[in-house]
């Protein structure tokens, strides 16, 4: 890899930028830094893009590292999932459409729309679902509404947890559990009690209060290494991006002609040589970002230090005949939240692979896979009878210890925004300040929102399209 070259003085120089990291919010900056019409350049330190959404091969199988999902409301990973040409690839449901099994007493529920308009959408589920009592769904709907009228531009929110909000308006224990967990846990990777009512509130109010459509589910019907890192290489190849891989990069620094300098130690992919750029972007989590953050960056930098990391787990069970019809399920009454069918996906020809993710997984996350096995395969075998009888092929487990940051009260006034203090420096990552817990959606948001100031304070548009969500 080699520095980039200075145009001649009588040629208009093409601004260059260098991003720092190949995740999501890495990879959308690059293509939207790219789209605007900057050289970029994208470093990044694994052999393969996609951050934390990835995936590997075990044996013939192709294993995502955790099973991850998205909704109608994420516009902007909508708008990445089009401009790596993969949106067909990770379909939507036609509808919002959740079976919710209770293990206790053995019994189907489901969470799903209509077409009808908000708020009525959800009322022909909320007043059939089997998991509340009919007092616990009139509360509910009681505290829908109120939470539809919460100002999510109020600082107070944050310093808030939802489950004494919840409890104050009416929620028993049984409905936190059946409903608002059943969703809290998987979009916030925490349970209400531990959850900034700003964030809780938030993905409440945008998934299903919003839109009819905003909380359809979708999801990957490919491996996600398909889509962020093969189809997101050849997005990135195709917008004359730059990308170095097994590239740690170990200082960013001003020169002294008031542009940054890049540096890059040896290796495979690297000849040890300093990059020269108009734009930076870091776009890698916030301890790392803290210690590659120059001097006077951020007026307290120790903030990042403060924002906290949050587990998942996922468990990978193959059987050796089908034990699952449906596509996924969550259940309650159960430690197994939710279960994905992942056998076509996978390369799978026999039998039936399922994928169980296991947010806020703060008791589970070190406990030796023997131990896990020994208590979640019963578990499975009392939600899926077809299972008893099925031999298991292969049972391994992905960890992700620092999966998402954590969304406590508090946590929002320790995001930072994506410009710094020093002229041509940006943030990006999940992490940051974009309104949105951990997903992909945050993710592609960010790496937007970087790319966006950059292109303004070097006066170019903005070289993306998408629609913010209601």
């Amino acid at each position: 890899m080699s520095s980039h070259a200075e145009a001649s003085s009588d040629e208009p120089r093409q601004p260059v930028a260098v991003v720092v990291g190949g995740g999501l919010a890495g990879i959308t900056a690059a293509l939207a830094l790219a789209d605007g019409g900057m050289d970029v350049t994208l470093l990044e330190g694994r052999p393969r893009l996609g951050g934390l959404a990835f995936s590997f091969k075990r044996g013939d199988l192709t294993v995502d590292n955790g099973q991850h999902v998205y909704l109608r409301c994420c516009t902007a990973y909508r708008w990445f999932l089009d401009r790596i040409d993969a949106t067909d690839l990770a379909p939507l449901q036609d509808r919002l459409d959740v079976p919710v099994l209770d293990a206790d007493r053995n019994r189907l529920g489901r969470l799903r729309r209509n077409a009808l308009p908000v708020p009525l959408h959800l009322a022909k589920s909320l007043a059939t679902y089997p998991h509340l009592s009919l007092a616990e769904r009139a509360n509910v709907g009681r505290a829908a509404l109120a939470l539809k009228g919460l100002d999510l531009k109020d600082p107070a929110l944050d310093e808030r947890d939802f489950g004494s909000w919840l409890a104050e308006h009416g929620q028993s224990e049984r409905a936190i559990e059946a409903l608002w967990d059943l969703v809290g846990v998987a979009t916030l990777n925490a349970v209400a009690g531990e959850c900034s009512l700003a964030l809780a509130a938030m993905v409440f109010k945008t998934g299903l209060l919003s839109d009819p459509g905003a909380a359809d589910i979708g999801w990957a019907r490919v491996p996600l290494g398909e889509l962020h890192d093969t189809l997101a290489r050849k997005a990135l190849d195709s917008a004359g991006v730059t990308t170095g891989f097994r590239t740690r990069v170990t200082s960013i620094s001003r020169t002294e002609n008031g542009r940054w300098a890049v540096e890059v130690p040896e290796g495979p992919d690297s000849s040890g040589q300093i990059l020269t750029a108009d734009t930076v972007v870091l776009a890698v989590p916030q301890r790392e970002t803290y210690d590659l953050l120059p001097d006077g960056a951020l007026d307290d930098p120790e903030r990042l230090l403060g924002i906290g990391t949050a587990p998942i787990l996922n468990l990978h069970v193959v059987y050796d005949r089908k034990v699952l019809k449906r596509p996924f399920f969550t259940a309650l009454g159960s430690p197994v939240q939710w279960v994905f069918d992942r056998t076509e996906a996978s390369g799978l020809t026999e039998g039936q692979y399922l994928a169980v993710s296991q947010s806020a997984a703060q008791d589970d996350i070190d406990q030796p896979v023997a131990a896990l096995r020994e208590r979640y395969l019963p578990e499975l075998e009392r939600l899926l009878p077809a299972a008893r009888g099925a031999r298991v092929l292969d049972f391994f487990v992905t960890r992700e210890r620092t999966a998402t940051f954590a969304p406590t009260p508090g946590t929002g006034a320790l995001r930072p925004a994506a410009r710094t203090r020093a002229p041509g420096l940006y943030l990006a990552g999940a992490w940051t300040s974009t309104g949105w817990p951990a997903t992909m959606e945050s993710a592609v948001r960010s790496g937007v929102g970087a790319a966006d100031a950059a292109l303004a304070a070097q006066g170019r548009p903005r070289g993306h399209l998408f629609r913010e969500a209601a």
